[in-house]
């Protein structure tokens, strides 16, 4: 049995101060190692238009906690964390509280669990379970004392303005969609990383750009600082960019950092709601070795959305945070999008390793897990894939992947797609298989799926959508799926 100790490999990180120029945004990480000299980088924010004014005290608190959002990561590898900037005490709260999950999360998902990135001793580590699982103490030497909540800056919100934050995926996209198509005022935010991510969503980014008026972009290097400290950590394997994999070699904070970096555009514009596209499935509570976890999905799950619109509402600037998607399930995502809105479904790329061709679009690889499951859902529903860039031979060797390999998605979710694969003679399994019927239904679930995650004014004109595409919808009651009406219900609370 392994001393969660083995995995400090600083002594401390410093974060910040961040400095700030109108439409910029850096801030230094500075690790401290054990034996020799310290190192540093920048992590850098940048905007296409002016969103901080450098001498407000508001600025610079906003400014670092968007700095501080990547050292969240790295509870489990340092002695100390030191945030330098102006916090103030719902800021150290909401840093303390998500860097002690962020460890919870990480040990489980990439020290407990395979990780091919890993090298000895790391690759075997196995703990118990303990009280505390970030070993670091987070020092703020610059934060406020004392908090006066009537100095706090009160935003001017519109709550029929919602910031989507965008990525060129199907769930951004479907719930730009669906929200225009129901008259909110929508502003499409995407997070550009300075890396290859980029790439999926570079369709969708250009479409936006010459087709909607609000649409923004934040070019981040977050991506290069997280490539900076896996070089630095000596249970790291050296050639991790070469590895083939579908996942973050230790990362698991990461929508957090798009979405703090949307922020300075959400007060500037006044919008008074930020829409994240997470489904049915990302809301997980499970255990491993005795120790309980979100299965690597916390920042997509709905208790993702409370803590932060907690945060938010602690702060005074009266955002809300939530999904408009938990009711749906994955593969009914695809296909409202591909059937609702054709010319949104052309723009995405949900891709791994997307290539940009020499006409400047981007297409998908057709060959990672994720084109597996894209081209499985299409060809499932009888969608035309080539729309999206897939070629005869992605599509010939997705569908027999399928079979040999599977996919990362929900087990009913799977299972129903491979249903309605055989029943279109495009798989051959060596028996029959059932259908998971409630996969094509809106299912409410009081713990992934509860009605209330959607804003009362929202939830009657979404769901009338829904249902054009849907089988119908159900309601999770004593372990059972049971018919529900959520129109009734949704007319009954915002009576």
């Amino acid at each position: 049995m392994s001393d969660l100790s083995t995995l400090i490999c600083f002594d401390r990180l410093e974060v910040g101060p961040p400095r700030l120029r109108a439409d910029r945004l850096e801030a230094e990480y500075r690790v401290f190692p054990f034996n020799g000299d310290s190192e540093a980088t920048s992590l850098i924010f940048r905007f296409r238009e002016p969103v901080f004014d450098a001498s407000d005290s508001h600025d610079q608190n906003l400014a670092a906690m968007m700095a501080a959002q990547v050292a969240i990561n790295y509870g489990l590898f340092c002695r100390s964390i030191v945030f330098r900037g102006n916090y103030d005490r719902s800021d150290t709260r909401f840093l303390r509280q998500m860097t002690e999950n962020t460890a919870r999360e990480i040990l489980v998902k990439k020290f407990l669990q395979p990780n091919p990135f890993l090298t000895p001793p790391w690759n075997e580590v196995d703990v118990a379970p303990c009280k505390m699982f970030s070993q670091a103490e987070l020092i703020f030497p610059d934060a406020a004392k004392v908090e006066n909540k009537n100095e706090a800056k009160h935003w001017t919100i519109d709550t029929n303005a919602c910031l989507v934050l965008s990525s060129g995926g199907k769930d951004s996209l479907l719930s730009f969609g669906l929200l225009r198509e129901i008259g909110c005022r929508v502003h499409p935010v995407f997070g550009n990383e300075s890396g290859r991510h980029w790439f999926t969503a570079v369709n969708a980014y250009r479409y936006f750009r010459s087709e909607i008026a609000r649409t923004a972009r934040v070019w981040i290097n977050s991506d290069r600082v997280f490539a900076w400290m896996l070089r630095r950590m000596p249970g790291i394997r050296k050639d991790f960019a070469a590895v083939r994999a579908d996942d973050y070699p230790i990362r698991l904070w990461t929508v957090a950092v798009f979405l703090f970096a949307s922020l300075p555009l959400a007060r500037k514009r006044g919008l008074g709601r930020i829409v994240v596209g997470d489904e049915y499935d990302t809301t997980i509570h499970a255990v491993h070795q005795k120790i309980p976890h979100y299965n690597g999905l916390y920042d997509q799950s709905r208790f993702f959305d409370v803590a932060l619109t907690r945060y938010f509402q602690g702060k005074g600037w009266g955002l809300e945070q939530f999904s408009i998607l938990r009711s749906l399930s994955e593969i009914l995502i695809q296909k409202i999008l591909a059937q609702r809105y054709p010319e949104l479904f052309a723009q995405q790329v949900s891709c791994h390793a997307a290539l940009q061709g020499e006409d400047g679009r981007v297409r998908p690889c057709g060959r990672c897990e994720k084109c597996r499951r894209i081209i499985g859902m299409l060809a499932a529903l009888g969608i035309d894939s080539s729309q999206l860039g897939y070629r005869p031979e992605h599509v010939e060797r997705a569908l027999k992947e399928l079979l040999s390999r599977g996919v990362h998605q929900e087990v009913a979710g799977a299972r129903h797609m491979l249903w309605l694969l055989q029943k279109r003679g495009l798989v051959k399994m060596n028996r029959p298989l059932r259908p998971v019927p409630e996969i094509m239904h809106l299912r409410f679930d009081a713990a992934r799926s509860p009605l209330e995650t959607i804003p009362r004014s929202l939830r009657g004109p979404l769901f009338s959508l829904y249902l054009q595409h849907a089988d119908g919808a159900l309601r999770r009651e004593s372990g059972r799926w049971l018919g529900y009406d959520p129109l009734e219900e949704a007319a009954d609370s915002s009576a």
